[in-house]
């Protein structure tokens, strides 16, 4: 460093620096040190004293004004006569006084909980909502009502109506818990924070059969996950139109939709049972017809399964709603 000093003196800084391959910052910043600390910079003239210090700062954190901005504080002073500083000093006083986040009233959300729903069978768990089908003019909807069991992802109850209501909604629960056979304490039922998801009828009538209800997290679409999928499927079906002529081509195509849901799609997040199967407790007799055929392929041809012979999926055991991470090991 003394060597490249010496030559700074001699012939620049900036030729020294480069007929040694040193930067000019390392330079400086190696320098330093030599140098001794550097003096405190000087008071600008124009800046504001102590005592005007302190007076800003009383004015902004006064009852009066610390909920207010500092540019909201500046022009009511300026309108009472009396000038302090300009608005960009005052957010310096601030800032050096560490008062410059949240001043002004906000509102404030309460923390939601995230939801952790377990369902281990048919009917413990349903998920509901309502999505909107493209009517016959622009601006014109027909309202898609559809509770799902989690478990199963069988589609229990379903209504289309010309608007969104909570006594419709209401209807339909009353009538799906009964051919259900829904008893008290036994179902959950958990939806988004729509406002017929959170109305009154529904609630006292949940409350009033001993079910348990749950909502999502605001704009959270991932805690109500299997109705938003069970949309997607309804909306990429083939033959899902554009927009539907009347309320009933809307029911028609619903009613064969649903039909085909339920009863001869191989759900992909069931082991490709379809729902029906699962919900009515035939899982176990069909997939103990596909191991019966995989065990008949491995006969035949062995060859062809390299490491183990063909076994058919099982059903699930228990499906989640956000499941909890499991407890971190701190054992070393």
């Amino acid at each position: 460093m003394e060597a490249t000093t010496a030559l700074a003196l001699q012939v620049g800084t900036r030729p020294a620096c480069f007929a040694l391959g040193m930067s000019r910052a390392t330079f400086y910043r190696r320098l330093a040190p030599f140098c001794g600390p550097r003096p405190a910079p000087a008071r600008p003239a124009r800046a504001l004293s102590d005592c005007e210090r302190e007076t800003v700062l009383a004015q902004l954190n006064s009852e009066r004004f610390r909920d207010q901005s500092p540019a909201e504080v500046a022009a009511t002073l300026l309108d009472e006569g009396q000038y302090l500083c300009s608005v960009r000093t005052m957010y310096r006083v601030l800032d050096e006084a560490g008062g410059t986040s949240g001043r002004r009233d906000q509102l404030t959300h309460p923390a939601y909980q995230k939801p952790e729903l377990l369902a281990s069978g048919p009917n413990e768990l349903w998920s509901w909502d309502i999505t909107k089908l493209l009517g016959p003019a622009k601006w014109t909807y027909f309202y898609l009502y559809v509770v799902l069991d989690v478990f199963s992802r069988y589609v229990v109850g379903w209504m289309l109506a010309h608007r969104e209501s909570a006594q419709l909604a209401k209807q339909l629960f009353e009538d799906t818990c009964r051919k259900q056979g829904i008893q008290p304490e036994q179902l959950t039922v958990h939806a988004d924070r729509g406002s017929s998801m959170t109305s009154k009828p529904v609630a006292f009538l949940l409350s009033d059969l001993g079910i348990t209800k749950t909502h999502s997290r605001p704009h959270v679409s991932n805690d109500n996950p299997y109705s938003e999928s069970q949309f997607r499927t309804l909306k990429y079906r083939p033959g899902f139109p554009d927009r539907f002529g009347c309320i009933q081509d809307a029911r028609a195509f619903a009613v064969d939709f649903f039909h085909w849901y339920n009863e001869e799609h191989h759900h992909s997040g069931i082991s490709l049972l379809t729902p029906s199967v699962l919900h009515h407790g035939e899982a176990p007799q069909v997939i103990e017809n596909r191991q019966t055929v995989l065990d008949a392929a491995y006969v035949v041809h062995p060859e062809r399964f390299v490491k183990h012979a063909p076994k058919a999926n099982p059903a699930p055991s228990k499906v989640w709603i956000n499941k909890p991470a499991p407890p971190e090991d701190n054992t070393q």
